[in-house]
């Protein structure tokens, strides 16, 4: 007898149905095809312990496995269940008309209990366009897949359970999420809050401004200036996930497996914060089976690397590309995929390697030329593509003693949050585009266009720091930002002023 039940392959952050076909005929042996990895081939021990700690025994009989298509490589050990629970309808254990209009997923343990699997939200969107009614997965997983609207998901913790719903065709009780309760719980923000920080109004001020248009900023400045507590605090001031950021969040975390037990919906912005130590492949993804690395994890969030410098050049150096095109491609012999990557870099370093060069205080010790050979760690290129350069400065005594502090984050968030409203209404003609950091050069023309001092001021500016054609655009859209702040719809002199400003890090205008 032939029985079938249906599954899906997770391939990037895409899924595609998966037939799980069971032939039992004479003979004693066990057959696995279609083009399953040694994960998948070694589900048959944990299937055989499973269903025998449940009171079932293993056919007597020769068994086939199909996954279809075959030509698709199967991973992972998410087809256990599916493969389980056919086995049994093939032999006539459990009836098999039911298995028609679920897609079951999850891994066996050895006792017949299951272990959750990647992917659950991607798997529940492409069911659910591809028509099936719902969705039977561990119980772990089921709130990710459950927000998924009009959607059936039940979550079940032991196989006795599918083979008792199948059996009776009584469903157990099923999981639902309310999304905007979720929202709400997640509108506090960050933990870190600006007002903790004393001093320092010029450098929020620029932060204000990268949150507002979605911008990168690279901080410089000496040990103890407080680039690391600025920059923890960035997430607090950008504006809430939309449900659809939220979703495309939820799946990729989701497919790394990185979802916490029991979690939904991810409504709270990542913070990425990577070790200086980490490999190219562990940033932009990949791998033998290629998996999101730290950009796709931080995306519609804030990817974090503390002292730049630090970082090995070919991992800097892989990031070009995706902070231009806002995806990443990863490539090998037999697949390739895509994933998002639509972060906001912000990055800090020491400005020499004793740190203390334009201190106002202490002297530093650096020999000639080694404060611009530490800056050329990092590459033009890469610099080009920062936004914001700050020199952050050392806070001085009477501002830490200072009351009362500066301004909330929540304050500074509102000022963002009606920035970003401006853009929104500016740019809901233009498909993929949400901030001003995410123009493209055709569209400066349109929105950024400049009076007759502003084009002057902008002229001297590109000639005396040797400013390049790619931070020629980066100034018009720091600018735009600016504007969009003081609610004006033209690009003033000053907000020119100030866009420039903030290219002063610029290799050719700092350290000599």
């Amino acid at each position: 007898m032939i029985a079938k039940a249906y599954g899906y392959a997770v391939q990037g952050i895409l899924a595609t149905k998966i037939t799980v076909e069971v032939n039992i005929s004479k003979g004693v042996n066990f057959f696995m095809v279609g083009l399953p990895d040694n994960s998948v081939k070694e589900s048959q021990h944990r299937i055989n312990s499973a269903l025998r700690h449940s009171g079932f025994k293993w056919p007597g009989t020769q068994i086939t496995v199909n996954l279809a298509p075959a030509d698709i490589r199967k991973e992972g050990s998410a087809y256990d269940l599916p493969i389980a629970i056919s086995i049994l309808a093939a032999n006539n254990e459990v009836p098999s008309d039911a298995l028609q209009h679920f897609v079951i997923m999850g891994e066996l343990a050895l006792d017949g209990s299951l272990r959750p699997v990647k992917g659950a939200l991607s798997i529940a969107m492409q069911a659910k366009a591809d028509g099936f009614r719902g969705m039977i997965l561990p119980a772990i997983n089921a709130a990710e897949a459950a927000i998924v609207e009009g959607f059936e998901v039940y979550g079940i913790s032991h196989i006795d359970e599918l083979v008792k719903l199948l059996r009776e065709g009584r469903m157990p009780e099923l999981v639902t999420v309310d999304v905007q309760a979720l929202f709400s719980e997640g509108a506090t923000g960050s933990d870190f809050d600006f007002l903790d920080v004393k001093g320092q109004e010029a450098i929020k001020r620029a932060l204000e401004i990268a949150a507002a248009g979605g911008h990168n900023v690279i901080l410089i400045g000496p040990p103890g200036a407080g680039k690391t507590m600025l920059s923890k605090r960035i997430p607090g001031i950008l504006p809430p996930l939309t449900l659809q950021e939220a979703l495309e969040t939820t799946r990729i975390h989701s497919v790394a497996g990185k979802l916490g037990k029991l979690s939904g919906l991810i409504v709270q912005r990542p913070f990425r914060a990577p070790h200086h130590t980490i490999s190219d492949v562990a940033l932009v993804g990949g791998g033998t089976n290629p998996q999101p690395g730290e950009i796709s994890l931080a995306h519609n969030g804030v990817l974090f690397l503390d002292e730049l410098p630090e970082f090995k050049r070919s991992v800097l150096e892989v990031m070009r590309q995706p902070m231009e095109e806002r995806s990443v491609n990863i490539s090998r012999a037999r697949v390739s995929i895509d994933y998002p990557a639509s972060f906001m870099l912000i990055a800090s370093m020491n400005p020499c390697p004793c740190g203390y060069y334009n201190h106002p205080e202490k002297a530093c010790v650096c020999g000639p030329g080694i404060v611009q050979k530490y800056l050329g760690k990092i590459s033009g290129p890469l610099l080009d593509r920062i936004d914001l350069h700050i020199e952050v400065t050392p806070v001085a005594f009477n501002e830490l003693t200072k009351r009362p502090a500066g301004e909330s984050s929540k304050a500074i968030r509102e000022r963002v949050i009606e920035a970003r409203k401006r853009q929104t209404a500016r740019f809901k003609t233009q498909e993929g585009i949400y901030c001003n950091a995410q123009m493209r050069t055709r569209d400066l023309s349109k929105y950024c266009k400049l009076n007759e001092a502003g084009v002057q001021l902008l002229k001297q500016a590109m000639e005396r720091l040797g400013l390049s054609a790619r931070a020629y655009d980066r100034i018009l859209k720091v600018a735009r930002t600016i504007a969009d702040l003081d609610c004006s719809e033209t690009i003033e002199t000053h907000h020119i002023a100030e866009a420039i400003q903030y290219r002063s890090l610029d290799r050719e205008g700092w350290a000599g």
